[in-house]
């Protein structure tokens, strides 16, 4: 199904601006998704009860995973910079109550040439993410983006171009996943903007702070422990909470996996059926099988070659290639060939990122988007695309599929279905991070569209009565 929204009528141009201005929502408020990915965002957005009326992306894979999950929105698949893609987005998004999105900003060093960043061409994308929440004035918007924004220098800078003059009241919140139920530590730099006519000051999020009280701490070789930091009390009952598999709060990687465990490795088949899942041994797994039918999607696994399989025996869980013996860093141990050898007949740097195997009592650290960026902490082997969307807190009815056309496309990244797949879940944004944001998001703009009724109903009541008066 396909969101059509009414255009203005002709002549009716100069109206179109102070629709913007108008301050009652509908009852279920609408989102416009810029950047969109596979739908993150959208995803928690909507758990926190909104609309998505469409969404924008220039990946046909990621594009096609959001038009799978997302069948009311419109997805619009394209390079932004377009300008009949760029009014396109313009129609689909009038008349929204709040923009999301996460543009992709390269060149924060420009700000020490003192120059504006939003003005350098390497950041086309993030400008057109704030002209378009100029074109549309949305009641709100969030844009996310990497922590290291804030670390450069440019945060001042960014926050002044989304206040657009003065239009929006602007909060940054350098935020971590793991601390709003997400078995995976993320961080991410969420800016919020509230329209300064709305009379709200934009949230500031604090999360339960697990990730600054407690961490998992390496003492020597194949030793490692959760260990508890800062407020001892404090750090005390979040371990609890951890160690609790019916509290949501915080999560850990067996909490959110151990359903899974019996999946294998080279695993071809792309679905299971739901009888064949363990039972849900907490929370978090019945919260992800909510809406599940009849099939549990992208459960391939990997195949895995006999020398990743002997190094991974020797490798703790939460443990990584500082744990292998002298023997396991040779380049090749079977005598198997495979991958790029070096020259020093020994594993090289770019392979020792591989070889880190997850806690099972402590949320996952942070996922990229290839498929040997954590192996499961019990069995020998990677996991599959379903286990990266369970650590990423996409819910088991969340599909991910790739553009079914082969080949080149516009916009499409080399490496094939399974590592587009892998790539769509390692750069989402949290959906249960997303839903949070948007609770407190929802909760602003709904309490001026009460404001606003009930300052309506109180001038209707009034004029019967001054009429009345006037009249006797």
């Amino acid at each position: 199904m396909v969101t059509q929204l009414a255009l203005p009528l002709p002549g009716l141009e100069a109206d179109v601006a102070s629709c913007a201005e108008v301050d009652f929502l509908p009852v279920q408020p609408r989102v416009l998704d810029l950047f969109a990915g596979a739908g993150g965002l959208s995803q928690g957005f909507q758990q926190a009860g909104f609309e998505i009326a469409g969404a924008s992306d220039i990946d046909p894979d990621a594009c096609a995973t959001f038009a799978l999950n997302f069948p009311g929105a419109q997805a619009i698949c394209g390079d932004i910079r377009r300008p009949e893609l760029h009014e396109h987005i313009i129609e689909v998004g009038r008349g929204v109550d709040v923009v999301v999105g996460g543009p992709p900003c390269q060149a924060f060093s420009q700000v020490r040439n003192h120059s504006r960043i939003i003005d350098d061409p390497r950041n086309s994308l993030y400008r057109e993410f704030v002209k378009t929440v100029g074109q549309i004035r949305p009641l709100a918007f969030v844009m996310e983006n990497v922590p290291g924004m804030a670390q450069m220098g440019v945060l001042e800078q960014v926050k002044e171009d989304l206040e657009l003059g003065g239009a929006y009241n602007v909060q940054p919140n350098l935020l971590d996943a793991a601390d709003f139920g997400v078995p995976q530590t993320r961080k991410r730099l969420v800016f919020v903007g509230l329209r300064s006519d709305l009379g709200e000051t934009p949230p500031v999020f604090e999360g339960t702070q697990a990730t600054l009280h407690l961490a998992l701490v390496r003492h020597g070789k194949g030793k490692y422990a959760l260990e508890t930091r800062r407020d001892e009390a404090r750090a005390a009952a979040l371990l609890k909470d951890l160690e609790d598999p019916d509290n949501l709060a915080v999560v850990s990687a067996d909490q959110a996996l151990s359903d899974l465990r019996n999946l294998k490795a080279g695993r071809r088949e792309e679905a299971m059926p739901i009888g064949e899942m363990k039972e849900a041994a907490s929370a978090y797994q019945r919260l992800m099988r909510k809406q599940l039918e009849d099939k549990i999607w992208n459960v391939s696994v990997p195949r895995i070659n006999s020398d990743t399989v002997t190094r991974l025996k020797g490798i703790p869980a939460g443990g990584n290639h500082r744990d292998l013996t002298e023997a396991l860093t040779a380049r090749y141990i079977s005598g198997e060939k495979w991958g790029p050898s070096t020259d020093s007949g020994k594993l090289g740097r770019a392979h020792f990122y591989a070889y880190r195997r997850l806690h099972p009592g402590v949320w996952a650290w942070t996922l990229n988007t290839k498929a040997d960026s954590a192996y499961h902490y019990r069995m020998p082997r990677a996991l599959s695309v379903r286990e990266f969307a369970r650590l990423q807190s996409f819910p088991d009815h969340f599909v991910f599929t790739t553009d079914p056309r082969r080949g080149a496309l516009p916009g499409r990244i080399d490496g094939g279905q399974a590592h587009s797949r892998y790539r769509q879940v390692g750069n989402a944004v949290p959906p249960l991070l997303a839903e949070a944001i948007a609770q407190r998001v929802r909760f602003l703009i709904n309490a001026r569209r009460e404001q606003s009724g009930q300052a309506q109903q109180s001038s209707s009541i009034e004029t019967p009565t001054n009429l009345a008066g006037a009249n006797g």
